[in-house]
């Protein structure tokens, strides 16, 4: 009796190998196809896919978690940077979505600094049309995005604009709007913000050096002898009226 369970079951497994072997190309299109609908369900669930073209069409999670965006670099107005989104590409999928795709311009703004005219003009010359550039998202106010703003530089080397702009002291070290101020990384990113502000202030550089220019200007002209003289006698004067 086992006998012959065994040789119905030898049977049976040779029979389902044989129609496998059959049909295998028919196999490996039902995995093709499920592999395809799956990574639909995952683009479509996390939209990683979808181009925005607008502040308000990116998800309030991926605000929330700080997600990291990339695009293209368009032009650099007195509001921020104006950017093209550019989404993950995914075969056969990116192709259809291109066809009802909207056209827009996303408003990022470099949370954290408060650009000076020098700072609008450095990135204009920084910043070429078309640019790739990554914007990792902190907050969003109205239709512009405060973000970190990444700009590659090499192979492996890539440079956060928030932080050359201070630098280069090209900016001051602003509130990063967005983020609570009492978060691990709202104090994170500030740190390195003023980091960068310090240095710009040690070497005297851009915005700080007008300053310290403005600042000695005013030392030496209170510390000459004519102008010591003049407030000697003004003093003097004002002793002589009111008594």
């Amino acid at each position: 009796m086992s006998e012959r369970r065994s040789g119905t079951l030898a049977e049976g497994l040779s029979r389902l190998s044989e129609w496998g072997d059959a049909h295998l190309s028919l196999l490996r299109g039902l995995s093709s196809a499920a592999a395809v609908a799956g990574v639909l369900v995952l683009a479509r669930s996390v939209r990683l896919t979808t181009k925005f073209t607008s502040a308000l069409d990116i998800p309030a999670e991926f605000v929330k978690k700080n997600v990291k965006l990339r695009g293209k670099f368009q032009r650099v107005t007195e509001q921020g940077l104006e950017v093209e989104h550019v989404p993950i590409s995914v075969p056969f999928i990116t192709s259809i979505q291109r066809k009802w795709q909207k056209k827009g311009l996303l408003l990022v703004r470099l949370a954290g600094v408060e650009l000076a005219p020098s700072g609008r003009a450095w990135l204009q010359q920084e910043l070429k049309p078309k640019q790739m550039i990554w914007f990792q998202l902190l907050g969003r106010e109205d239709l512009a995005l405060e973000c970190l703003v990444l700009v590659n530089k090499g192979r492996f080397l890539s440079v956060c604009l928030n932080e050359e702009i201070l630098r280069q002291g090209l900016g001051r070290t602003a509130r990063i709007e967005g983020l609570h101020h009492d978060s691990r990384l709202y104090w994170k990113l500030h740190r390195r913000l003023l980091r960068a502000e310090l240095k710009a202030l040690k070497k005297n550089k851009g915005i700080w050096k007008e300053e310290s220019y403005s600042e000695t200007m005013r030392d030496r002209i209170s510390n000459n002898q004519l102008v010591q003289t003049l407030k000697q006698f003004v003093s003097w004067l004002r002793r002589s009226v009111y008594r």
